[in-house]
């Protein structure tokens, strides 16, 4: 039997939109509340909000929702509902963002904790990737870094690979060092699922044969300029571009990408441009406002809250 929220799209796919009392109406058997919860689970994915308590059916186009709130709070979500998480959360590390006369992370800042990786493994699917977006080593991070593996390793991933993404002609002055690189860190959920193409099974057996990875071999490193300050809309504010080849190599279309920490929304930009789906969380209301303009032209995207 299909689950709740495949019943509502079933009942409803045809009308112009719905309400929340119809749907109530039309599945009495089941509490007002999980009626409710099951069509927020999947706004973006199966149902669009157009009014208050008013919503209609999606199909066939990719989305990308925005929801203000508490990145590390993933409650409203299912188990293994999405397919790829790609952050680049707010780490603390004032010491490194001192130097010269700029300061940098003018904003509320923190350090990953056991269980925030507990949950981006309960809602991650098996064998899909979680991408981390991290400073590069330092001095004054490195044991950080550390036991951001040792949480990741505690719940249930497993360290695929690094690549260093080289910020074009783009030099930081901060710190010991000059820098203009920051690592893209890959885990799989369990074993990495088979998106490689096996070139040579699949000659010899002449079928279509994957191999466990990302769908092709990672680069040496992704070389790409950093957004130009006149341009950025948030301080940390990642190139699209950057992310759409993150994307490219360990989604496939339609999937559904979650960025709990959204900034200035450029993985939810890369993801419809690549045809994914996308749910953006950010707590900062600047940031969301920010987010909203950016978006402002798009048609398949939505603000939550």
């Amino acid at each position: 039997m299909a689950n709740l929220a495949e019943r509502i799209f079933s009942c409803f796919k045809s009308d112009d939109s719905f309400s929340l009392s119809d749907a109530y109406s039309h599945f009495n058997e089941s509490a007002n509340e999980t009626i409710r919860a099951r069509i927020y689970e999947n706004l973006g994915i199966k149902f669009q909000r157009i009014a208050k308590g008013v919503y209609k059916t999606i199909y066939g186009k990719q989305t990308c929702v925005l929801i203000e709130g508490d990145g590390r709070d993933l409650s409203f979500l299912k188990d293994k509902s999405i397919d790829c998480i790609i952050t680049d959360h707010p780490w603390n590390d004032s010491k490194s963002n001192k130097g010269g006369n700029r300061s940098f992370s003018d904003y509320d800042c923190f350090q990953y904790e056991l269980n925030d990786f507990i949950e981006k493994s309960r809602v991650l699917k098996d064998g899909c990737f979680l991408v981390e977006i991290l400073p590069a080593e330092n001095e004054n991070n490195y044991k950080y870094l550390y036991q951001i593996k040792t949480y990741a390793e505690k719940s249930g991933f497993i360290y695929y690979s690094k690549v260093t993404w080289k910020k074009g002609n783009f030099v930081s002055n901060t710190g010991r060092k000059a820098k203009n690189t920051q690592d893209v860190m890959i885990f799989s959920k369990g074993k990495a699922r088979n998106m490689r193409f096996d070139s040579k099974k699949s000659a010899l057996l002449k079928g279509n044969y994957y191999m466990s990875g990302t769908s092709k071999m990672l680069p040496t490193m992704f070389d790409i300029e950093p957004v130009s300050v006149r341009k950025k809309i948030h301080q940390s504010e990642l190139p699209v571009s950057l992310c759409e080849e993150i994307i490219e190599y360990v989604t496939y279309e339609n999937e559904i990408i979650l960025d709990s920490f959204a900034g200035s929304g450029a993985v939810g930009i890369a993801a419809l441009n690549k045809n994914r789906n996308c749910i953006l969380i950010e707590k900062d209301k600047n940031a969301t406002k920010m987010i909203c303009e950016r978006f402002s032209d798009n048609l398949f995207f939505e603000k939550i809250g």
